[in-house]
């Protein structure tokens, strides 16, 4: 059996040889012997490991900045400040509304104490006693009222001064002095902070053929258009379940840790993204373009062309029972041709 592939390779190399154009060109490369690394490719966008959005829980004008674009901040530091002067007047009027209901209050004490003497001393009925006593059980619920009332006017107050919740730099700027802030149904966003910038995360977009070959802490490698010739490489961290189709492609994000002490990687930057998923060291390698063969398309399509009616011919007169096999043998010049066997099914 093996005699007979050495056979037909032989044939098939002669006919290739006799049937070759003269001007065809072959490329030798070395086979060697190294690490061969399956890769899986995928695209990203950079970002920092952690960014919070600062917004404003009231409404206004904006009245002062003190941060813009790339500025370094502190947790606590004062970064914009709304007009206050609404809330202001608002404070003012809920502690008038406290002072009232503190002298109602005191009122109705003083009503409830007489109208206490006047039982025990049987000049008053007891009704008037319990009505004196849910007048001033209720003057007290409205200074607890107005009280909260208060409280609630402080805090808006004091809402209109934004800080920043984390040490970290500011990447982006929203609003402008002189801007309304609404704040009516969701919090706007003023700032967004990046904590971090010396540690970055890449999350990458893996096809759903390609993610059952994913593991955390594989490593990773990539490179962004602003270092063309630079390669980050980094670690993956996390492989999220939350899939995204797009035009029926599904794909699953996975997020790769990277360090960044020079902080040359930004935030939205493109990464296009190579992981190694398996690897085999110290083995003989031969190039991808070796083991595969592509004909002149013209040579083919000639050859094509005049054996169009043999072939067909040949279709017409084959029968379902017969199967035509060719057997290699000798002929004159030393050279091996073709004799047709014919086998019954």
């Amino acid at each position: 059996m093996r005699r007979f592939a050495v056979i037909l390779t032989i044939a098939a190399l002669a006919a290739c040889k006799g049937s070759g154009s003269k001007n065809e060109q072959y490329r030798t490369e070395k086979v060697d012997r190294g690490n061969i690394t399956m890769t899986v490719t995928a695209t990203g966008t950079l970002s920092a490991v952690t960014t919070v959005q600062v917004g404003s829980q009231v409404s206004g004008v904006i009245a002062r900045l003190y941060a813009d674009f790339n500025s370094r901040v502190t947790k606590g530091q004062l970064l914009a400040e709304l007009d206050p002067t609404p809330f202001q007047q608002q404070v003012e009027q809920r502690q008038a509304d406290v002072t009232k209901s503190k002298v109602e209050a005191a009122n109705t004490r003083i009503n409830y104490d007489r109208q206490l003497r006047l039982v025990k001393a049987g000049l008053s009925p007891q009704s008037d006693l319990d009505s004196a006593r849910a007048a001033y059980e209720g003057a007290n619920a409205q200074v607890q009222q107005s009280t909260a009332a208060l409280n609630s006017s402080l805090t808006n107050l004091k809402y209109t001064k934004i800080v920043s919740p984390i040490d970290g730099i500011v990447v982006d700027r929203q609003y402008d002095v002189g801007q309304t802030v609404a704040a009516s149904f969701s919090a706007p966003t003023l700032f967004s902070i990046a904590q971090d910038m010396t540690k970055m995360q890449v999350q990458a977009d893996v096809d759903q053929s390609d993610i059952g070959r994913i593991a955390v802490g594989q490593s990773a490698r990539f490179t962004v258009d602003s270092y063309p010739d630079q390669e980050f490489r980094g670690r993956i961290s996390q492989i999220r379940l939350n899939a995204t189709v797009s035009q029926n492609v599904v794909t699953y994000p996975v997020i790769i840790e990277v360090p960044n002490p020079d902080e040359k990687l930004r935030p939205k930057m493109t990464a296009n993204v190579t992981i190694d998923v398996a690897s085999v060291p110290d083995v003989l390698r031969v190039p991808n373009g070796a083991l595969r063969f592509k004909p002149d398309t013209a040579v083919g399509g000639a050859t094509a062309t005049a054996g169009g009616r043999s072939a067909s011919t040949t279709a017409a007169t084959e029968t379902p029972s017969t199967q035509t096999a060719s057997t290699p043998t000798r002929g004159p010049g030393g050279r091996f041709r073709h004799r047709p066997k014919d086998k019954t099914r």
